[in-house]
């Protein structure tokens, strides 16, 4: 398990990275919400106060999987880093309604939250096939 403790660094720099991007482009998105396209049907009131909640909800998954993976507890903390990497995926979910009029800079950031999103799966990843080579090498080392 010495290889994932190796992991620590690099995670600390993707969610650094990613919740740098989320906190500008969801605070963006929560006050400047008309400039983005909207769905129809629902107030751009509404559509504030959901992206604000679903950066909290989704923040906090990223607090428990990084609380977990320092706890050694890897599979819960893949598990919540995964839904954690959701809060930089979905921001590709504003070209569903159309494309944002909205300065390059906020811009710019739903392509930093969704790299942040692939930074993340690619680390969870790692981190499940480097614990299920231990888990395996374990088992076998313990049948001899």
């Amino acid at each position: 398990m010495d290889v994932l403790k190796k992991g620590l660094t690099p995670l600390r720099v993707i969610l650094g990275f990613s919740l740098l991007s989320t906190t500008l482009h969801y605070a963006h998105n929560t006050i400047r919400v008309a400039d983005y396209p909207q769905l129809p049907g629902i107030p751009a009131v509404v559509a504030g106060v959901v992206v604000a909640f679903a950066w909290v909800l989704l923040t906090t998954f990223g607090f428990f999987g990084y609380r977990a993976y320092t706890q050694g507890r890897y599979p819960r903390a893949l598990a919540f880093l995964l839904v954690y990497s959701l809060a930089g995926m979905v921001t590709l979910g504003h070209f569903l309604t159309g494309v944002p009029q909205i300065p390059a800079f906020w811009f710019t950031t739903i392509f930093t939250d969704s790299a942040a999103g692939i930074a993340l799966w690619v680390f969870v990843i790692w981190a499940w096939a480097t614990l299920n080579r231990v888990i395996v090498r374990d088992q076998v080392s313990t049948q001899r």
